[in-house]
Order: C-alpha cells, then sequence, then structure tokens
C-alpha cells in the first residue's frame, strides 16, 4: 500500500547518493509566483505562506534540500565562521536557490543541482543559509563551479532579494548577510544540515 502514497517532500524523498556534490532539491517557489508557497511540515503539501507584498521577484528557483535541518550544529557552524553569536539554526530544511536559463512555470517538483555557493544568513538571530545551486545539465550556468564565477549582476541581485524580502516599511532591516561562501563551504553546511538532520 505504500507505493499508493505520495512521499513527503522532506522525509520521504532522498537527498541523493552524490550529495553534497549533486542534491535533490524540492522546489517550492518560481520567479513567476506572486504569493510565497512553504511546504507544511505536517502533511507535505505546499501552502500559502503570504502573498508577496512588494515588488520584489526571486531571481531563482527556491526551495530546500530533502533529509536536512537547521539546527544546533548548523547554528555552531555559522557562529564559527562568521564570528557572531549564533545559538540556533531558523528549524527549517537547508534552503536553496537554483539558477538555469530555463522558464519553470511551477514549483511542487523535484531536480538534481550542483551547489557552488551560499549566502550565511542571519534572520532575528537565527542561522537561515541560503545555498546557491546550477540546475543539472544547464546549458548557460553548468559552466559555473564556483559562485564567485557568476556575473556580478546575478549576485548582487540575489543578495538583494533576500537582504529585503523580509522587510516591512517603516521597520528595521529583518535579514543580515555574515558571508559569502564558495562551493567547498557549501558542501560543509550540507553535510551539516544532514547531521542536524539525523538528530531531529
Amino acid at each position: 500500500m505504500k507505493s499508493n502514497f505520495k512521499a513527503h517532500p522532506w522525509h520521504g524523498i532522498s537527498i541523493g547518493d552524490l550529495a553534497p556534490k549533486q542534491v535533490t532539491v524540492f522546489i517550492e517557489i518560481v520567479p513567476t509566483d506572486t504569493v510565497k508557497y512553504e511546504i507544511d511540515k505536517t502533511s507535505g503539501y505546499l501552502k500559502i505562506d503570504r502573498p508577496h507584498q512588494y515588488s520584489n521577484v526571486l531571481p531563482a528557483l527556491y526551495g530546500f534540500i530533502p533529509q536536512t535541518y537547521c539546527g544546533e550544529q548548523i547554528a555552531r557552524l555559522a557562529t564559527e565562521r562568521s564570528g557572531k553569536v549564533i545559538t540556533m539554526g531558523d528549524g527549517d530544511p537547508l534552503d536553496i536557490c537554483v539558477l538555469t536559463e530555463r522558464e519553470i512555470t511551477h514549483g511542487d517538483i523535484i531536480l538534481q543541482a550542483i551547489p557552488i555557493g551560499g549566502f550565511r544568513l542571519i534572520d532575528k538571530g537565527e542561522a537561515d543559509d541560503k545555498i546557491i545551486a546550477i540546475l543539472k545539465g544547464d546549458a548557460m550556468y553548468e559552466q559555473y563551479t564556483e559562485l564567485g564565477q557568476l556575473p556580478e549582476s546575478v549576485v548582487k541581485r540575489l543578495r538583494h532579494y533576500f537582504l529585503t524580502y523580509k522587510n516591512l516599511p517603516d521597520e528595521p532591516p529583518v535579514m543580515e548577510l555574515a558571508n559569502i561562501y564558495g562551493q567547498a563551504e557549501a558542501w560543509d553546511v550540507i553535510r551539516t544540515s544532514i547531521a542536524d538532520y539525523k538528530l531531529m
């Protein structure tokens, strides 16, 4: 009977045998979405978290890496690498952005991606890393193996989005960027989030 049921995207889909060099990704949001979708942790279905209030456009596919978790070990790694005191992860699976030249019209899909770096963000004191990756086999982006190789405009667009997408008028900024890192450190973050997941 189990084969008749959809796997839970967080717990029931494998990260892949090649992780952290290549990972399975569950996509929640695409650039054309006007609302923020996220996984419902209990049911595994996508839910509407909130409508986008302002004109920020997500510059890449966005989702998470299955069977990962941002907990105490991710917080320790973020503290060590940033020099800031971070006491906890955000309690979610590890976020990931996937760059591709192709137009993907909807989320609720899985794909294979090659991590090339990441942003170490701090959200109200919690570690909230965003891994940056390339869609496996993408003709335009597959030449890039390090975040630092991307066109500066692409990195600036990603950074601006993540530093502003939670901001509200007349309130202080929510997100802080502690580090931008390359592929090797992205692998460390993924390995650490896998270890956190095993301790859930």
